[in-house]
């Protein structure tokens, strides 16, 4: 069983940075690959960005490539989304997600994360 609490989000104006960290329970951390996702008012979640449990291999949506950067810090059970240039269409909640441990690739799709957070509110004022 992983829990899953993020934290970092808040209000930032157009052009500016946040950073996303993901604190993660249980000792299958650097087997777990995981995932940010985010959803807007109204909106589908969506994929935003994705790493393998070593964090050796990473992915992320066209929307945000080249501006956020997502990592993973096995030894303190952190997952991060440093999130620059940030544009209103980034707006959303934002989840971090984990895949089973037996998992090891990472994925774009929602239904194979079994564990999420509770999220965390970014806001971006243009």
């Amino acid at each position: 069983q992983v829990q899953l609490v993020e934290s970092g989000g808040g209000l930032v104006q157009a052009g500016g940075s946040l950073r996303l960290s993901c604190a993660a329970s249980g000792r299958t951390f650097s087997r777990n690959a995981m995932a940010w996702f985010r959803q807007a008012p109204g909106k589908e979640r969506e994929f935003v960005s994705a790493i393998t449990g070593s964090g050796d291999n990473t992915y992320y949506a066209d929307s945000v490539k080249g501006r956020f950067t997502i990592s993973k810090d096995n030894h303190k059970n952190l997952l991060y989304l440093q999130m620059n240039n940030l544009k209103s269409e980034d707006t959303a909640v934002y989840y971090c997600a984990a895949r089973p441990a037996q998992y090891y690739s990472a994925s774009y799709y929602r239904r194979e994360y079994d564990y999420w957070g509770q999220g965390t509110q970014v806001t971006v004022s243009s």
